[in-house]
């Protein structure tokens, strides 16, 4: 492996960690539906516990209204008592066939609340991009030290590395402050 391979390799795994990163933040709830928040609720579905996305169709019916729509007529209260017994803290209500999910009113101190977890997210998420920093910087010394490399090619490779992870880090710290944004708008 060369150097050049490392630090691909490297940047690769970081793009990984950020795409971790945006997905957790998705679970994020803010005051704007997003039907991505229902992705976690698991329905029970003949005995078997199955994601809400894989037995209805879940879409927004407006900026503050996920609508959920059962593909089976008998599905409608298990869905509604899981997304009920979910740590979402909603409170859907059904009409006919279609389930309503309003998007209740955020207090400010939950807000702050939640920023406090984005900010934890982002830290966790740049403790991840350090560590492959950390591991691709060892890498390279070993290629050094098996005769692999130069030193040059190590004081290029740690260079690079170090510009990979701070545009990372750059980026993990934009989308903290985006999702923030989005947290404390009322």
């Amino acid at each position: 492996m060369s150097t050049t391979e490392v630090r691909q390799s490297t940047e690769t795994k970081m793009d990984q960690s950020i795409a971790a990163f945006q997905h957790n933040l998705t679970k994020i709830r803010t005051g704007r539906a997003n039907p991505a928040l229902l992705d976690s609720v698991m329905v029970d579905y003949y005995g078997a516990m199955t994601p809400i996305t894989q037995v209805a169709n879940v879409s927004l019916l407006d900026a503050r209204t996920i609508s959920v729509q059962p593909w089976e007529k008998g599905l409608g209260a298990k869905i509604e008592k899981a997304i009920r017994d979910s740590d979402l803290g909603l409170n859907p209500s059904s009409m006919g066939d279609l389930i309503r999910v309003p998007m209740p009113a955020m207090s400010e101190e939950r807000r702050k609340e939640l920023t406090k977890v984005v900010r934890n997210e982002g830290e966790s998420a740049k403790v991840a991009v350090r560590n492959l920093r950390r591991d691709a910087n060892e890498s390279v010394k070993k290629l050094v030290k098996d005769k692999l490399a130069s030193e040059d090619d190590q004081k290029r490779a740690e260079t690079d590395i170090q510009k990979v992870t701070d545009r990372h880090i750059v980026s993990i710290d934009q989308l903290v402050a985006a999702k923030e944004q989005e947290i404390m708008a009322v």
